[in-house]
């Protein structure tokens, strides 16, 4: 099976890590892995193009470039990873129309209320075309899945759980003793949180989780913060910090993702809140190493933390309930190792990217063949 990938909104090796450019790379070297012939097809980047006309005529060379090597290479399907109304997949739908080969998204977003500015109505209007263009819709959020619903039958939608590989993300006691000798933390209870410092939603998280932390030591809970990640507002992180918490927190820089399971493995529980975030593979990746989670309950935490379970979750509205939740599991070590346990479990059972992306790969041989079938009766 021969796949043309496409990412409109960051190419494969952008260099702005995030999870949704993890996603979308662990997908195209599990189908690549699987057997599949599978190239990227373009590296044109859709993000807000319909507010760029200075691009169009590089749109267009592109497109004809496609055309080209489609010609030449003859993909069984296309499948473009993360459609939405920022960066909607205009080169897929015009090219498989034009090549007569299907066309499948995987991470699609359908959002109304994006009709409803001016800013955004363009780009409602391009993605929900290729939405409606796909013989297929794969997505990995169930609050998606239930906007795509909406827009599409059920046998053109398929949900597919968040994944990664468990076994990247394994406990590590040798690292466990190393980094918590190196802190000289001894007993104290380590929270570990990480994002990207970017301004807005990411930094207000960091920010969110550094005062709970205050909190917590106010209250008589010997704690030391973990930050990992970096960005424009590290400054103004490392300030609030100070203020807050002084020596009892430490900030690690943007770390390689396979150094993070040291890290979680040297910590008690991660926190973050999560604003706005469609999923959060940090979420995943912490529990995978055995740590509950604390964050809210009103974004993508909930599609891969079981509150009560395998962490606890509060609404962003209820802002202390925030605290209260990390001050209920440093305050009671036996409940953050049954929930570490248990997060360990869940990741193992239901967020293995190796079992949930089979479904992805049967899925796309399954319409390759019903088109190649369609094809062979036709009169």
């Amino acid at each position: 099976m021969k796949i043309a990938y496409y990412m409109p909104f960051k190419p494969l090796g952008h260099k702005n890590p995030s999870g949704d450019l993890i996603i979308g790379t662990e997908l195209f070297h599990f189908l690549e892995a699987g057997g599949a012939e599978i190239s990227t097809i373009s590296r044109f980047r859709c993000r807000w193009i319909y507010l760029k006309p200075y691009l169009w005529p590089y749109l267009l060379f592109e497109l004809l470039r496609i055309i080209r090597r489609c010609n030449r290479e003859k993909p069984d399907i296309w499948l473009t990873y993360h459609s939405y109304y920022k960066a909607p997949d205009i080169i897929g739908p015009l090219c498989c129309r034009l090549l007569k080969i299907p066309y499948v998204i995987f991470q699609g977003v359908y959002s109304t209320k994006r009709r409803r500015s001016m800013k955004t109505w363009m780009g409602f209007h391009l993605n929900r075309r290729a939405l409606l263009q796909a013989a297929c819709v794969m997505t990995n959020k169930k609050t998606d899945h239930a906007n795509l619903a909406r827009l599409l039958p059920p046998v053109r939608l398929l949900y597919i759980a968040p994944g990664l590989h468990p076994q990247g993300f394994r406990f590590d006691d040798d690292a466990r003793s190393e980094i918590r000798h190196q802190l000289q933390v001894e007993d104290r209870v380590v929270v570990i949180t990480a994002a990207m410092f970017r301004p807005g939603v990411k930094a207000r998280g960091i920010c969110k989780v550094i005062h709970s932390c205050s909190a917590l030591i106010a209250n008589g809970c010997d704690t030391l913060l973990l930050i990992a990640g970096d960005g424009n507002e590290r400054k103004m992180l490392e300030k609030k910090a100070a203020l807050e918490l002084g020596d009892a927190a430490v900030f690690l820089g943007k770390l390689p993702r396979k150094m993070m399971r040291k890290y979680y493995s040297a910590a008690d529980i991660f926190a973050f809140p999560g604003i706005e975030e469609s999923l959060g593979m940090v979420f995943l990746e912490a529990q995978a190493c055995g740590l509950p989670v604390v964050a809210y309950s009103d974004w993508g935490a909930s599609e891969a933390v079981v509150d009560l379970e395998t962490g606890l979750l509060s609404p962003a509205a209820e802002e202390e309930k925030f605290t209260e939740n990390l001050h209920k599991l440093a305050d009671n070590a036996d409940l953050r190792r049954s929930m570490g346990r248990a997060a360990a479990e869940h990741i193992g059972k239901f967020h293995d990217i190796d079992s949930n992306y089979t479904l992805v790969y049967r899925k796309l041989h399954e319409i390759v063949m019903d088109k190649d079938a369609e094809v062979s009766i036709r009169p």
